[in-house]
């Protein structure tokens, strides 16, 4: 058979789903090869970017890996933002891009990039097609490495004369192993650190959100009492509505819950990244305890220095440790936990019966959100200033049902990734957040959402500029420069795509609107002026919170 038919079955054998891309001259081959597959439909986008965060959000929330397709050159170039941003957190995912003949990868010639070398950085592994028999290694491989903890992206390169080539290999069959689990001594030394411990809180990252992982923390936190702050990447690891769920941290500034680990005599990080929320903001002076639980070893840092490290599998880590708290349960003073924790649920509904008209406040914005959502539902955050007002104020009851960008952070997320999350849950109401900065990077993915009749909402919160950019720069100059931009017309655009579209101007009817958005048929846009106002008060405010004598 032909390479390129080869290169399809073994993606069929693997179980891949969706591949979302841009195709070229150069993979013509391969999708010729892909139209006779009967299991794997291809998406066709309008950027390969959006392609990229389709064929994350796909991994991210599903654990196994998607294809993002792109030609050489441009196409490869236009996919690595959203491969780097999948990689970085964690997200599984195949990355196919084509390639000039290999008699003129030697030589300047039209299009010719080192492609391989490009990627490396930004993926597990990447690697070129040089012979059609390697195909079936090459793909088990990189559905391994791609699924394997911690999950991240790995490029495929077909070169275009290669893909034309016959071979008489097959695909190998898949086969998986069991992770490795830590070893009874050390799971003992780290149970009895946490036995002398008084203050222990939980530090909860990105590996919490793993549902076998989710399952467990949960045993352990109502065996304990012991509180858990979710990182932006791990929220819903734990229910909002728990006793011992301490809501999020991680914004850049003290915040209520930072208290809550200024005063831990021991912080247990699970599953943690520290892209996620680097130490040296929770643990200036490095001298907190730390057990670290995760499936790889801690990374090494001067203000991370652990003094046990459970590395394995991370629910059965977890699992373990219940064992042990069956037949010796521990208590702890745990009081400063729920005060922080009645004292933050105090402040996310503090505007929930706002009536403004005109400009809307972040936090009503959110509240309505979250009463409009189902426990199952799916809110995904683009980057920018709304992003951490979601990151605060919109909490969860179930793992992958809030998801954002947070270790690349690229703008642009939540759109194609809004779409990639109604083809992986239909029945599941979809909501994506985007600043009017971010929305129109990947803009023309509304358009794919049209033909696709995708069951999502958008709602674009506008401001008119670069919010969170000016929001920084005003932290630390006390001013911004211009980073105002124009607009289109929101209702026209919606229309011209296809879509249905709403404004908002009054907080009141926020919420009746999002209902009727979230219950049409086919993608719907809603806007709203949003009252970045909010921004320097809530500066202020966790200062007057984190200091109070310096504001009497």
């Amino acid at each position: 058979m032909k390479a390129s038919d080869l290169l399809v079955q073994c993606l069929e054998k693997e179980g891949i789903e969706y591949i979302f891309g841009v195709p070229g001259e150069e993979n013509a081959d391969f999708m010729m090869s892909l139209e006779k597959s009967d299991s794997i439909k291809f998406v066709l986008t309008r950027h390969e970017q959006g392609a990229a965060f389709m064929a994350e959000i796909y991994g991210r929330l599903t654990g196994q890996p998607a294809g993002c397709l792109g030609t050489l050159g441009p196409g490869a170039t236009n996919l690595i933002t959203g491969v780097a941003d999948s990689n970085m957190d964690r997200a599984p995912m195949l990355v196919l891009t084509g390639q000039g003949a290999t008699e003129r990868l030697h030589k300047e010639s039209h299009q010719i990039m080192d492609v391989v070398g490009m990627f490396e950085p930004v993926t597990k592994w990447a690697t070129m097609i040089v012979n059609p028999d390697t195909i079936p290694e090459i793909v088990r491989k990189a559905v391994r490495l791609a699924r394997g903890e911690k999950p991240g992206a790995v490029l495929i390169e077909l070169p275009e004369d290669v893909a034309k080539e016959e071979t008489s290999e097959l695909p190998l069959d898949p086969r998986r192993y069991r992770r490795s689990v830590v070893d009874d001594k050390i799971t003992n030394r780290a149970f009895e650190l946490l036995k002398t411990a008084k203050r222990p809180v939980i530090l909860a990252g990105n590996g919490c959100i793993r549902r076998r992982a989710s399952k467990q923390l949960r045993t352990f936190c109502e065996k304990t009492g012991i509180g858990v702050l979710s990182t932006f990447m791990a929220k819903g690891c734990v229910d909002v509505d728990s006793e011992y769920c301490l809501y999020t941290i991680g914004l850049g500034s003290k915040d209520l819950p930072t208290k809550v680990i200024d005063d831990a005599d021991l912080v247990i990080t699970l599953g943690f990244d520290m892209v996620e929320y680097h130490p040296h903001l929770w643990n200036p002076n490095g001298d907190k305890r730390i057990i670290h639980a995760d499936f790889l070893p801690a990374e090494i840092d001067a203000d991370y220095h652990p003094e046990v490290e459970l590395v394995g599998d991370l629910a059965h880590t977890l699992w373990a440790l219940n064992e042990r708290l069956d037949t010796e349960p521990l208590s702890f003073d745990l009081k400063n936990q729920s005060d922080m924790r009645a004292a933050m649920t105090e402040e996310l509904a503090r505007h929930a019966n706002d009536e403004t008209v005109g400009l809307i406040r972040p936090q009503k914005v959110l509240w309505d959100c979250r009463q409009v959502l189902g426990r199952h539902d799916i809110l995904l955050s683009d980057v920018g200033a709304h992003k951490m007002w979601i990151a605060r104020h919109f909490h969860c009851h179930e793992p992958n049902t809030c998801l954002i960008p947070n270790g690349f952070c690229s703008m642009g997320f939540s759109l194609p990734g809004a779409i990639a999350a109604n083809l992986v849950f239909p029945d599941r109401k979809v909501l994506g957040i985007a600043g009017d900065g971010g929305f129109l990077m990947n803009v023309q993915e509304m358009e794919t959402a049209a033909r696709l009749q995708s069951d999502i909402v958008m709602l674009v919160w506008e401001d008119g500029g670069y919010g969170l950019i000016s929001w920084k720069q005003e932290n630390e100059f006390d001013r911004h420069t211009d980073l105002s931009f124009g607009n289109p017309d929101w209702l026209k655009l919606a229309e011209s795509f296809g879509w249905h579209g709403h404004r908002v101007n009054n907080a009141v009817d926020l919420q009746d609107t999002l209902r009727a958005a979230l219950d049409e048929k086919g993608p719907s846009l809603v806007t709203l002026p949003i009252d970045y106002r909010e921004n320097m008060l809530l500066t202020q405010r966790l200062g007057e919170l984190m200091n109070p004598g310096d504001h009497a």
